[in-house]
C-alpha cells in the first residue's frame, strides 16, 4: 500500500488522485460489487411475502384497479426462515446471507429521475454517481485496473451519467465495458507502436503535461489527464488477463451458468465482478435490464430472474470459498418497485411504485438472514424500517469507512455530497 500510495506518474513528486486513501474510520467492507435490475422488479413478487393480496385478489382499489396477488408461492429458507420467492431456487439457499430491504422508497416513479437518483442521489442536477464518490474517497488498491468498473452499462435513464464522475476530477468517472457475447475490452492495445517506442512516446507526453501542470499548480482535469494515460498503458497486459474467462476450472463456469444460454450473459458479469474483485476493483456495478413488466408479467419476470438466479448464487458462493464475502459488500436492487394492483387493460402487468419496494444486501458487515422494515399488507407503502435512496447510499459509504457527511468536494463555492443534505445509516442492519 505504501508503495502504491508513493507511485508517480513518470515523475518526481507526483502523487496519483488514485492512490489509496485512509478512510474516515475502520471499514468493514473493502469494495462494493452492485447487481443493477433497471426497470423496476416487482417486490411483492420477489422478496415481499404477502399473503394478504392472495386474500383479497380481484378487489378494486384505487378506483377501477383491481388486486393482482403473486403468481408465484413463497417459502421460508435458512436457518433464519427468510420469506424468498420460488422464482430464486439458487438465490434461496443462500438466505442467511441476505439482509432483505422491504421498506425500501425514493422520491418519483418515473425511470429516468429514479435511475438517476439510485446512481448519483440526484436527480434534478448532474451529481457524481455513487462508483466515484467510493473511489473518491478511498483511491483504488490497484494501478493497472480502473477502480470503478461498470459492466454493461445503461444506454438509458442517464446513460453515461449514471457512472460519471460530473464535477469531481475526471480520473474518478467509471469504465464502462461491454461484455455481452465475449469477454474482451476494444482497442485496449495500441496496433502501431510497439511496447519500448509507445513507453518513450508517453515518457516524451507525460513530461509536457507534468511541465503544464508545474505551471499551472492544480488543475484536477490534466491530473485526470496523466493518470489515465498511465493506467491505459498498464492496462493493456492487466485487462485481458483478468478478463480471459478461459483460465476458470469449467465446474466454476458451470456454476455461473456460463455453459447455458439464459444464463451465459449475467453469468459473465458475475464471473468477472469476482475476478476485478480478486485484483482490486473498487466497484464494480453489473446491470441486468427489461424488469419493466406493465405487461407479460408471468413469463418476463420468470425469465428475468432464470437470468440472474444461479449467476448471483454463484458469485455469493465463490466468494465466500475464497474468504472474500465478508469483505465485498453486495447490492441488488433497481430504481423502484411495482404496484400491488393492476390495471383494467394489463390483467398481467404491475405499474412503478416508488412509495415502497425491495432490495437486498449481503457481505461486508451486513447482517445475514435478516428481513428489515416492510410495506402495508398489500405492498404499496413503506411502513416500518423504511430506507430512503439517500439513507442506502449512507450505509453503502459507512461500510467502506467513510462518513456520508464528510465526505465532500468543494464546487461553485458550495460542499457537495453524495447525499446532498439528507441521509442516515440504517445501523440495524449491521452485523
Amino acid at each position: 500500500e505504501k508503495a502504491a500510495a508513493e507511485r508517480t506518474a513518470g515523475g518526481a513528486g507526483y502523487r496519483s488522485p488514485l492512490a489509496p486513501k485512509m478512510p474516515h474510520f475502520a471499514p468493514k467492507a473493502k469494495r462494493v460489487i452492485f447487481l443493477c435490475m433497471q426497470g423496476g422488479p416487482s417486490h411483492m413478487d420477489t422478496f415481499d411475502y404477502k399473503p394478504a393480496l392472495q386474500r383479497d385478489e380481484g378487489k378494486e382499489v384505487r378506483g377501477k384497479r383491481k388486486l393482482k396477488p403473486s403468481p408465484w408461492k413463497f417459502h421460508r429458507h435458512g436457518e433464519s426462515g427468510l420469506w424468498i420467492s420460488e422464482l430464486f431456487p439458487h438465490l434461496a439457499r443462500h438466505a442467511d446471507d441476505l439482509c432483505v430491504l422491504n421498506g425500501m422508497h425514493t422520491d418519483l416513479p418515473n425511470h429516468p429521475q429514479a435511475f438517476i437518483q439510485l446512481h448519483t442521489g440526484n436527480f434534478q442536477f448532474v451529481r457524481p454517481s455513487m462508483g466515484s464518490w467510493v473511489l473518491y474517497g478511498l483511491g483504488t488498491e490497484n494501478d493497472s485496473l480502473p477502480g470503478f468498473i461498470n459492466l454493461n452499462p445503461p444506454a438509458r435513464f442517464g446513460g453515461v451519467q449514471n457512472y460519471g464522475s460530473a464535477f469531481l476530477p475526471a480520473v474518478y468517472q467509471g469504465t464502462g465495458l461491454s461484455v455481452r457475447g465475449n469477454s474482451s475490452m476494444p482497442d485496449i492495445r495500441n496496433s502501431h507502436v510497439a511496447g519500448r517506442e509507445q513507453r518513450r512516446q508517453l515518457e516524451l507526453m507525460q513530461s509536457m503535461n507534468r511541465g503544464a501542470l508545474n505551471r499551472a499548480g492544480t488543475n484536477a482535469e490534466l491530473e485526470g489527464v496523466i493518470e489515465s494515460y498511465e493506467l491505459a498503458f498498464r492496462m493493456q497486459d492487466r485487462v485481458p488477463e483478468v478478463m480471459d474467462l478461459s483460465d476458470e476450472p469449467e465446474h466454476v463456469q458451470e456454476m455461473y451458468g456460463l455453459d447455458k444460454g439464459r444464463t451465459r450473459n449475467f453469468g459473465r458479469q458475475c464471473l468477472l465482478a469476482r475476478r476485478f474483485a480478486e485484483a482490486g476493483v473498487r466497484f464494480i456495478e453489473l446491470n441486468d435490464n427489461g424488469w419493466d413488466q406493465h405487461r407479460n408479467l408471468n413469463k418476463g419476470l420468470q425469465r428475468n430472474c432464470d437470468q440472474i438466479d444461479r449467476p448471483i448464487a454463484a458469485l455469493l458462493t465463490d466468494l465466500k470459498q475464497r474468504g472474500l464475502l465478508e469483505e465485498t459488500l453486495i447490492v441488488w436492487g433497481g430504481e423502484f418497485g411495482r404496484t400491488p394492483d393492476r390495471r383494467p387493460n394489463r390483467e398481467d402487468g404491475r405499474d412503478h411504485n416508488e412509495d415502497g419496494y425491495s432490495m437486498w444486501m449481503a457481505g461486508g458487515g451486513i447482517q445475514g438472514g435478516l428481513a428489515h422494515g416492510s410495506t402495508d399488507e398489500h405492498g404499496y407503502k413503506a411502513t416500518e424500517g423504511k430506507v430512503h435512496t439517500h439513507d442506502l447510499h449512507a450505509t453503502i459509504l459507512h461500510q467502506l469507512g467513510l462518513n456520508h457527511k464528510d465526505l465532500t468536494y468543494r464546487y461553485a463555492g458550495r460542499d457537495f455530497r453524495l447525499t446532498d443534505v439528507y441521509g442516515n445509516v440504517v445501523h440495524d442492519i449491521m452485523a
